[in-house]
């Protein structure tokens, strides 16, 4: 897979892992396995990218001793899974023109 859109599709999972709700790194991992397989490593330079982007915000609560970052998504990371929405229908229809010549043989 072409690795900007791969990059793309990992930045919207993401961002669609905390949209309804503030997360974490361990869960918002926890929460992708069924969809992606993300590694820790992974994972902390797209929430810090997002981050940079303006997408998400972070807060830090101290939980059972240790402090831990809590993401949170802004308007502009909510824009950012719409404009996916529509770019997905784009792409879904070159899928379709590329995959009809395999359908005629």
């Amino acid at each position: 897979m072409d690795v900007q859109l791969k990059r793309g599709l990992l930045d919207v999972c993401v961002l669609a892992a905390i949209k309804n709700e503030d997360s974490y790194g361990y869960k918002i991992i926890k929460d992708l396995k069924p969809c992606i397989e993300l590694s820790e490593s992974t994972l902390y330079t797209i929430l810090k990218r997002l981050e940079c982007a303006g997408m998400l915000t972070v807060r830090i609560v101290e939980h059972d001793g240790r402090l831990r970052k809590y993401y949170h998504i802004t308007q502009s990371g909510v824009r950012r899974i719409e404009e996916f929405k529509d770019e997905w229908k784009e792409v879904i229809s070159v899928y379709r023109f590329v995959t009809e010549e395999d359908s005629h043989e």
